[in-house]
């Protein structure tokens, strides 16, 4: 370990970082423009004859603004005694539709950078907000059946002049910031493998380091990084152990493999480091968050028990050569979805009158740890939310003590209700650290999840092996105070500050100097809060619902608010209309949206049933493999894509039979399934999902659920019903 940074350059950023040159003057274009290079300008400093570089106050240059990840803006023009001037200044139209908009905006030099659904980036001018470019990877439409949990991705990286993202099917993409003319390309994953990148690549000392997703697919995790000038592999660490008769690529996987029992390796374990990459210029190490265990229930995936070493662990790494330096397990032996891929924040904090440089994370599990960021000693863990019932407390090394009764991959159908739910006392979406108020605010949510193991079992293509058709024999637990809120934590106190019901779990948070925090709330609306007590200030009407994270930037003296908003099923259904945009505000905006589009939503018209017992049933299996993924099952409708019971080609064999087999409507992103499906299969599905629409029409449920036409609405007027399965991501 080096030694410390001086303390007023604890958030400093790498010089090549911040060296964006100026906006040319560019056109909008359906992919890249191409302009002369420009050089990259160098803005870095020497303090005590060491090169540092501080991240510019008026530009958000990384996912969570500098190396901290705090999503923290020193930038205060906006108060909450003038916030009611904040008003729209521009928006910028977003195409794509398929997934929610889990994008946070990256600003620098005047330029402004997003992502869409299928990997596309945008460039914007942040002062009048011109499309400059637009950049289209052109991911292949039949990589959505490989994907657990939606098309999304959070974001780019930025490295002197050159804009650098993530692919659903695992290429690393590096253009021009300037004009979007494509500087290299590489495939970053085994595409024989089912692989993704969903998360926004963290960038320092020219390596870029990304991790992949696709645990639910049982798939073994890393993370790697890439050198930023060609994106040439320069090290890799892997997050579980393969099969130990073919070695071991790290030391530490030894280790490792003494805390997996049975054949771990043929399920592939899990443990995908899908989001949470931090690098810290204070110890030059990496930290990592790892994914689930795969498939869930620890019991099936390795009898007998054992740790399952590293998943759902922090993980510190040499920043140079990927070598393992310290972890943390936060859910030893992981039954329940408790990813540790939430958003790592560095801060120095004074605990018990020491300064000290610590590591802060509330991940799925309920738990609010701060942990020493140069050892890895855990100063405190807490929980955030009121209880949790897969555990009984720690022990002195602050390693939970499992909760037996939770274990119910050993109890056959008994069941468990966990608590927090296995989507997450608090999910991928980001928080924000306020060093002047000292809290941290977390997207908070809590309520218990019913999980039945059945090895083997699936949803849609996911191999879980959880039967999501059964539920415990116990009831679920009553929980007081249970919901979707913003927290605001304090890591010294090891204490709530406040809590906002107005908040939710649901959406990213950013928090500024000027005393607020901003986050997307409840029907449609983008809202400010007061960073020291909680109290609602400003809302401004967005006509979807928001996920990602909000910045904050300056151009020309003036600051400026900017969010994307796009939830996928928003309306209730594929069929409404596309309200994607890139929102920014500032005080005196003069901008309006354009008034909301009506629409007629399809009806249930399916033909008469057909097919006896057995077709039916090869039906639902061809489904649940092949279709369920995007198009929904046992409830979980997703609106990305249609609800196949209301679709006409039910009517019509021969047409049906062109979409699934021949691929007729390829070029709209649903694939042929040739290689995969019989035209007899094909048809058994049909029969399958008849029987499935005339079930629905003939007991149509008392309120639309999600991804179910509604009917049209004049606004949106909240979001759609929560699902009977939990909200998965990666």
């Amino acid at each position: 370990m080096r030694s410390p940074i001086k303390t007023l350059l604890s958030s400093a950023l790498v010089a090549a970082l911040a060296g964006l040159t100026a906006c040319g003057d560019n056109t909008a274009t359906t992919d890249a423009t191409v302009e002369t290079p420009v050089a990259a300008q160098d803005s870095s400093d020497v303090v005590d004859g060491e090169m540092v570089t501080v991240s510019r106050a008026g530009d958000w240059m990384s996912y969570g603004r500098d190396y901290s990840e705090q999503r923290y803006s020193p930038l205060d023009q906006i108060t909450p005694d003038n916030i009611n001037e904040l008003s729209l200044a521009w928006f910028g139209d977003l195409a794509e539709r398929g997934g929610s908009y889990e994008t946070t905006p990256v600003v620098a030099d005047g330029r402004i950078y997003v992502t869409s659904p299928w990997s596309k980036v945008y460039a914007f001018d942040a002062r009048s907000g011109e499309l400059l470019w637009k950049y289209d990877p052109k991911v292949p439409g039949e990589w959505a059946v490989r994907l657990c949990c939606g098309i999304v991705n959070r974001g780019v990286g930025v490295w002197k002049d050159m804009i650098i993202w993530g692919t659903l099917d695992g290429r690393l993409v590096a253009v021009k910031a300037a004009t979007g003319e494509k500087v290299w390309e590489v495939q970053a994953t085994d595409r024989d493998l089912w692989l993704s990148i969903t998360g926004a690549p963290r960038i320092a000392n020219g390596r870029i380091f990304i991790g992949e997703a696709g645990s639910e697919f049982h798939q073994r995790g890393y993370v790697a990084a890439y050198d930023v000038e060609n994106g040439k592999e320069l090290w890799r660490w892997w997050s579980v152990p393969g099969d130990p008769s073919l070695g071991f690529e790290q030391p530490e996987l030894e280790m490792a493999a003494r805390t997996w029992n049975g054949e771990w390796w043929k399920t592939g374990g899990g443990g995908t480091p899908w989001d949470a990459v931090v690098y810290d210029p204070v110890t030059d190490l990496v930290y990592i968050g790892t994914g689930n265990g795969a498939p869930w229930p620890a019991e099936i995936r390795s009898p007998g028990g054992g740790d399952n070493l590293f998943t759902s662990s922090i993980v510190a790494l040499d920043a140079s050569t990927g070598q393992y330096r310290w972890h943390y397990q936060a859910t030893p032996q992981d039954s329940w979805d408790f990813d540790n891929t939430q958003q790592i924040v560095t801060a120095d904090l004074m605990i018990n009158g020491e300064q000290k440089h610590v590591l802060m994370q509330a991940p799925k599990n309920g738990v609010f740890y701060v942990i020493e960021a140069a050892t890895g000693n855990v100063i405190s863990a807490d929980l955030f939310v009121p209880t949790a019932n897969w555990m009984n407390g720690f022990d002195e090394k602050f390693r939970p003590i499992l909760n037996p009764d939770a274990n119910y991959g050993a109890f056959g159908d008994r069941g468990f209700h966990v608590v927090p739910s296995a989507g997450g006392a608090h999910s991928w979406h980001p928080m924000a650290f306020n060093p002047d108020t000292g809290l941290m605010y977390v997207p908070t949510n809590y309520s218990s999840f019913p999980l039945v193991a059945e090895a083997g079992a699936k949803m849609g293509n996911q191999l879980l092996s959880i039967n999501v058709g059964k539920r415990p024999q116990e009831a679920a637990p009553q929980l007081e105070g249970a919901g979707s809120y913003l927290l605001a934590w304090d890591p010294v106190k090891k204490a709530p500050a406040w809590e906002q019901r107005q908040g939710g779990s649901r959406s990213g948070v950013m928090t500024t100097a000027g005393n607020l925090v901003f986050q997307g709330t409840a029907d449609a609306t983008f809202s400010a809060f007061r960073a020291d007590t909680g109290e609602k200030v400003w809302t401004a009407p967005t006509q979807t619902g928001i996920v990602g994270g909000s910045v904050s930037y300056e151009v020309d003296g003036e600051q400026y608010i900017a969010v994307v908003a796009g939830q996928s099923g928003f309306g209730g259904s594929y069929w409404a209309p596309n309200y994607a945009r890139l929102l920014v505000f500032k005080r005196g905006g003069n901008a309006t949206l354009p008034e909301m589009i009506s629409y007629t939503p399809p009806v249930l018209n399916p033909p008469e049933n057909f097919g006896d017992a057995q077709l039916l049933a090869q039906g639902e299996q061809h489904y649940n493999e092949h279709c369920a993924s995007c198009h929904g099952n046992n409830g979980r409708v997703s609106s990305m894509f249609p609800d196949l019971k209301y679709a006409a080609a039910l009517n019509t064999p021969e047409l049906f039979k062109a979409i699934v087999i021949d691929g007729a409507l390829q070029n709209n992103g649903m694939v042929s399934f040739r290689e995969h499906l019989s035209p007899e299969e094909a048809d058994s599905i049909r029969a399958y999902v008849v029987s499935l629409a005339n079930e629905a029409k003939n007991n149509p449920p008392p309120a639309f659920g999600r991804g179910a036409p509604p009917p049209p609405p004049p606004a949106p007027a909240g979001t759609a019903a929560k699902a009977t399965t939990p909200e998965l991501h990666n």
